[in-house]
């Protein structure tokens, strides 16, 4: 059992292929042109793209870029996605819906996400989305967006706030007041609403999420350059962590490098907070053994979670499942030659983070069978 516990979907066959370039600019966190003299795939994720992904279309790991790219271009997307996907071997995905395009091209719905990945698949619903399209008067737009969200959440299994990314992550302890968030609405209706940066908005959001009792995913650590990375710190959190621990709803923190140690220790010290590290171990390439081996110097084994944050490219499904494993198996195996754990102890943490612990977390128990369902 493998479970992706965050991700995004992959991009739909179109009529037109997309060319190097598109694909390219999908191996990198930046959305700015490439410097001369690189390459997308001279860099760790893009030696671990060439090393887990040619085997899945017919080619010897490691295969030249340009081989890789024309066996590509020669399977087309649907076949490339379709292979790709199936080598990942996910049994379920839970699936941040608050992204419909890549690289101006649009992703694959849930459903046909789910019939390519032959994998249960699960909506995560993004918070800020759902809040920018809530348009009501000022002083009924609180209770509009609790509606907004109930029925937005009716069939998903958690939330995901990017407030990292429009705010940062230093939340006060305590919900904004009502005359508050009125005023700040009544800014934000009158105005282009073109994205949700208040920060009294944000976190009443955010609260408002704690209302639902769903998972609160949060995106930590790095991302794009739209991110200031010193505000996405997880350990600014702290306040709100502990103002959301009496309510017991469980914090998710996404990614978290190069923050991962604050984030191990939150998750040490704070019983409902739980983290992973997914997009860092396919960035992070050969050293991904040690990353995780740091996050894993304090978090408890049974809050520590798989995710690949997948997106756009279904490479990056694959080698987010095949970095984690082989990564998680170098490390335990050096816990076991070091008399640090036994080999019963390597397959408990092993099928922890690998779905047992998303899947009780999700409550995904009676539901975790790779049966290409969408719930």
């Amino acid at each position: 059992m493998l479970i992706d516990q965050h991700c995004h979907s992959v991009l739909a066959p179109g009529p037109e292929e997309p060319d190097d370039a598109m694909l390219g600019t999908l191996l990198t966190e930046s959305d700015r042109p490439p410097a001369a003299g690189t390459d997308p795939f001279a860099s760790a994720l893009g030696l671990a793209v060439r090393r887990w992904c040619p085997p899945a279309l017919g080619l010897p790991a490691h295969a030249d870029p340009a081989a890789y790219l024309a066996r590509r271009r020669e399977l087309g997307t649907a076949g490339v996605t379709r292979r790709l996907l199936a080598a990942a071997g996910l049994s379920a995905c839970l699936v941040d819906t608050g992204l419909t395009v890549a690289a101006g091209r649009p992703l694959l719905p849930l459903a046909a996400l789910a019939r390519a990945s032959g994998a249960r698949v699960h909506e995560v619903v993004r918070l800020e989305t759902v809040a920018a399209g809530v348009v009501a008067e000022p002083a009924d737009w609180p209770r509009a967006l609790a509606r907004a969200l109930a029925d937005a959440c009716a069939d998903a299994v958690a939330v995901k706030s990017v407030l990292a990314y429009r705010h940062g992550l230093a939340v006060p302890a305590a919900p904004p007041g009502r005359a508050e968030v009125v005023r700040a609405a009544g800014a934000w209706l009158a105005g282009p609403r073109e994205r949700l940066t208040d920060p009294v908005l944000l976190h009443h959001l955010l609260w408002q999420a704690v209302d639902l009792g769903l998972p609160i995913q949060l995106h930590t650590g790095f991302g794009d350059p739209d991110l200031s990375l010193h505000r996405a710190d997880p350990a600014l959190l702290v306040d709100f962590v502990r103002a959301v621990e009496p309510t017991g709803v469980p914090l998710v923190l996404l990614h978290c490098y190069p923050y991962h140690r604050q984030a191990a220790w939150l998750a040490h010290c704070f019983p409902h907070v739980h983290v992973d590290v997914g997009l860092t171990l396919s960035y992070t390439g050969p050293r991904a053994a040690e990353v995780l081996g740091e996050v894993l110097e304090l978090a408890p084994f049974g809050k520590v979670l798989f995710s690949s944050d997948a997106y756009g490219l279904p490479e990056l499904y694959l080698v987010g499942a095949a970095q984690y494993r082989h990564a998680l198996e170098r490390l335990l195996a050096g816990w076991r030659r070091d008399g640090a754990c036994t080999a019963a102890d390597a397959a408990a943490i092993e099928a922890g983070l690998s779905g047992a612990n998303a899947s009780r977390l999700y409550r995904l128990d009676s539901d975790t069978s790779a049966d290409s369902q969408v719930t």
